[in-house]
């Protein structure tokens, strides 16, 4: 039976740095006194377990920072909130700022978890040698140094270049000056990182301590190390000119202004070396038997994010609660309670326009057989009978039954219910906007992957392999272009999607380097959609600009009948290039701190 590391919040007193709590904010409060931390292997796990608590748990982003939860995907242009008070909205007005407690939350969070980490591994090695033997000591400290690791690539990905702190606890009797780190730059950052995952690596299981699903593994860091070559290759920061200029106080330049584009073959490499070592052996790409294969390739796609520690996954918070499953749980006023959400989590036109059809075809494509006007009888896979059902919605690919919930969808959870439990977006509709002007969808549309038929708090997924896969394709494709590899990777994606491969009868595979790329990065959107990573891809490739600016459409949510489904304006999201591809850097941390000095437009 599989066990779940418990990331409950140990706080400690660090004593001997507590005079360092103005900067970074690091020190936790007082619960244990340090001298009883290492004494008995009880204490010793509950302190590791603290620093594994500052991962991410991406369920909760409906409270952006909540438990270190992002604002990543309604930030990006795939869904959006009805909540006004979730963060994301401020972002998509650009209205967010260096002084916000959220954007200071993600900075003090990780950098308390990486002074924890610190100062485990430098403790560590002098704990109660009768009840830590030298084995535990050795990964955990592999461990603390590998999370330490992930959380610099955190920051990284989201501020752009910031201070190393180094190897040890900051030393305290150094002058202040010392105290005042400048940023390190970005390249140095990325090489600090990758350094530690290597290290730890060595003294890190294949198989999770004790069967603790959770915990980092060989295959974690060797996955993230690959991760962060990626980023590090991508436009925003291989050469972006518009950096170039971005200094330290003492003229140390923060970001290379000119392209390598070695660092795409270092990526490539370090992807395939995971893959090569850790694939089918310890991960494999998630599949269902089925006699109807788009049943299999639906149920494939679906369960992959709903259970847990499959063979997929490669890397997710444990225990992490389900705050999404009401967000994006329509409210289906009149049913049972647990049929029940507030479904205020709405994808956008733009992703449910950006699902191929069935036969493999995007939308746009005349032989795709797309046809955006009219109802017609179909039976979704997720459904039990033919339904009429607005044309747009029917004989689409897999993926988008598992993404999208439209209007007239059979709901996941019927909760017993008496009739059946139908998904009505119409004004007047169970869960339109009659009903609610909060809880209700603000698209028309709900996001429904990653819901499940119950609420069980579970794992909140990071990384899986299709991730690696079409990570390993974009890098090859920037710097092998044509190498037969890019291909099979994007078709193994598709063909457990259940949609036809690159290269087949119907469907010609790229033929340039360019059109392998826009292939790519359509597969990603479809395939790795809601799971926190759009965001970032826009970003990274310096496109955000046009995807995450200008108009959001979804439907007429004033309406009922037809004209429901007339595309509709839902909002003007305004993006700053000159300063919104990254996060401020906190404005206490600025002041307070001569040396930090500020990101672009900030």
């Amino acid at each position: 039976m599989k066990k779940i590391i418990n990331f409950c919040l140990i706080l400690f007193t660090i004593t001997i740095v507590s005079s360092c709590k103005n900067y970074l904010d690091q020190v936790p409060d007082d619960v244990i006194t340090i001298d009883k931390i290492f004494q008995s292997k009880v204490n010793t796990d509950r302190f590791l377990a603290n620093i594994y608590n500052t991962l991410p748990n991406e369920h909760a982003q409906r409270f952006v920072g909540t438990g270190n939860a992002g604002p990543w995907n309604a930030a990006s242009d795939d869904s959006k909130y009805t909540w006004d008070f979730n963060y994301a909205n401020n972002m998509n007005r650009s209205v967010w700022a260096n002084t916000d407690g959220t954007v200071n939350g993600f900075w003090t969070n990780y950098y308390r978890g990486i002074r924890n980490a610190s100062y485990f591994m430098a403790n560590i090695d002098g704990a109660n040698a009768a009840e830590v033997t030298e084995l535990m000591k050795s990964t955990y400290k592999a461990e603390a140094r590998a999370l330490r690791a992930l959380y610099y690539f955190f920051l990284v990905r989201m501020y752009g270049a910031v201070p190393i702190l180094g190897e040890g606890v900051l030393d305290l009797n150094a002058p202040i000056e010392d105290l005042k780190l400048s940023r390190t730059p970005f390249d140095e950052c990325i090489a600090f990182i990758v350094s530690e995952l290597d290290i730890a690596y060595a003294n890190l299981p294949y198989l999770p301590a004790n069967d603790e699903f959770g915990r980092i593994t060989k295959g974690i860091v060797k996955a993230y190390k690959a991760q962060a070559l990626l980023l590090q290759a991508s436009p925003l920061f291989n050469g972006n000119q518009d950096y170039a200029s971005v200094v330290n106080r003492d003229g140390t330049p923060l970001y290379s202004a000119s392209v390598d584009a070695g660092k795409w073959t270092t990526a490539a490499t370090a992807t395939k070396e995971f893959l090569d070592e850790f694939v089918p052996t310890y991960y494999d790409l998630y599949t269902v038997a089925n006699a109807d294969p788009f049943q299999a390739a639906y149920l494939a796609c679906r369960n992959v994010m709903t259970i847990d520690w499959n063979k997929e996954w490669i890397f997710a918070r444990a225990n992490s609660g389900n705050n999404m499953q009401y967000d994006r749980t329509p409210k289906h006023v009149g049913f049972p309670s647990a049929a029940q959400g507030g479904g205020a989590h709405g994808a956008t036109q733009s992703i449910v326009d950006a699902y191929f059809m069935r036969n493999g075809l995007p939308i746009e494509n005349p032989a795709s057989g797309y046809v955006s006007t009219g109802f017609v009888s179909f039976r979704a896979p997720f459904d039990v009978a033919n339904r009429t059902t607005f044309a747009m919605y029917a004989n689409r690919e897999p993926r988008f039954y598992v993404g999208i919930t439209y209007n007239g969808s059979y709901w996941l959870n019927q909760a017993n219910s008496s009739t059946a439990v139908i998904s009505n977006f119409n004004y007047n509709g169970n869960s339109g906007r009659v009903q609610s002007t909060s809880d209700v969808t603000p698209t028309g549309y709900t996001v429904r992957k990653n819901v499940a038929a119950n609420g069980n708090s579970r794992g909140a997924l990071l990384l899986r392999l299709a991730n690696m896969y079409l990570d390993y394709a974009e890098a090859l494709n920037e710097s092998s272009p044509g190498n037969a590899d890019i291909l099979r990777y994007v078709n193994l994606i598709r063909s457990r999607a259940g949609v036809p491969l690159y290269g087949s009868a119907a469907i010609p595979a790229p033929t340039s380097q360019d059109d392998m790329r826009q292939a790519i990065r359509r597969e990603r959107r479809v395939e790795l959609a809601f799971e926190s990573v759009r965001y970032f891809d826009t970003r990274r490739w310096k496109i955000a600009a046009s995807t995450d600016s200008g108009p959001v459409y979804g439907l007429n949510l004033q309406a009922d009948g037809d004209a429901f489904y007339q595309k509709t304006l839902i909002e003007t999201r305004i993006f700053r290039p000159e300063r919104d591809y990254l996060f401020p850097i906190p404005n206490n941390e600025v002041l307070k701190n001569e040396n930090l000095v500020q990101n672009p437009g900030w």
